[in-house]
């Protein structure tokens, strides 16, 4: 079993992203960079996040679900957060919805393969060739260079059937069909909290029933379709609605998102602080009987 990791004309349309909780202070982004280079001259990168927070799976995995589809068929995306290789962390690469992802098996696809299952996953076996403590510059890397060439998974591993599940990602229906149970699985930038009941699932369980949805000693029983839904235009402007409200909305990702309008982290807040909502806090939305 030899890979030739010969240099060799990247395809034209190849292009590398990087998802990762390296951070920006140290020389780890830097590194893995400069690694690709060597490899593939020609290779167009671009960072997606290394912003995530440490080891954080569930964040990881919503950054990426909602960047990846914004580049072209083809492209190869590196995930570098919890990837230590061991017994329980195997690392796969796999392409789905015509793209690549090279990641250690920690659940972080669960969120991208909620709709679209994987056309091939294979268990990544390169590791008996290349001593490594830091796979995503010694594994990751030629991997994602290995298919910027055109070669096959199957030369760098073993196929394998499924990949690990992430059951925290996944919203769960009450028997009866009329409560779903969701959690908050990201704060934004602005402190709003993201939780991981999609929009798709609220119609298909809701049926246009009424609602309500509870977060933390909160209700709403309306979610907007866009931020300024809240303030009334038609009054002067000193009389309308104040920067800060609390808001539900169906995000740009089509997530269930509780906000505040306009919010300033440096000065009102945002809703996971004002509001109590934090990573993995519950949801829940109750549908009434029509």
């Amino acid at each position: 079993f030899v890979i030739s990791w010969k240099k060799s004309l990247i395809n034209s349309m190849s292009i590398i992203t990087l998802t990762t909780d390296f951070g920006t202070k140290d020389h780890f982004v830097g590194a893995v960079k400069g690694i690709i280079y060597g490899e593939l001259p020609d290779a167009r990168i671009v960072d997606i996040s290394h912003q995530i927070s440490p080891f954080n799976i569930t964040e990881t995995a919503y950054i990426l679900k909602n960047a990846y589809k914004s580049f072209p068929e083809g492209s190869i995306h590196i995930i570098g957060v919890d990837s230590e290789l061991n017994e329980e962390n195997k690392h796969i690469a796999l392409k789905l919805d015509n793209h690549y992802f090279i990641c250690p098996d920690n659940g972080v696809i669960s969120l991208l393969a909620t709709e679209i299952k994987p056309e091939k996953i294979v268990e990544i076996n390169i590791h008996e060739h290349i001593e490594t403590s830091f796979p995503v510059f010694d594994v990751f890397v030629k991997v994602a260079c290995h298919i910027a060439r055109g070669g096959t998974l199957e030369v760098i591993g073993k196929i394998i059937p499924e990949f690990k599940k992430l059951v925290e990602l996944q919203p769960k229906v009450s028997s009866d069909g009329k409560t779903i149970f969701g959690n908050i699985i990201y704060i934004d930038n602005y402190g709003n909290s993201i939780s991981n009941i999609s929009e798709k699932l609220f119609n298909d369980i809701g049926k246009g029933r009424n609602f309500e949805v509870l977060a933390n000693k909160y209700t709403f029983t309306k979610i907007n379709t866009k931020y300024s839904d809240i303030v009334d235009f038609s009054v002067p402007k000193e009389l309308r609605q104040k920067d800060g409200t609390k808001l539900a909305i169906f995000n740009s990702a089509n997530y269930l998102e509780i906000a505040m309008y306009k919010s300033n982290l440096n000065t009102v807040g945002g809703a996971s602080s004002l509001l109590g909502l934090n990573y993995r806090d519950v949801i829940t939305v109750k549908f009434n009987e029509v």
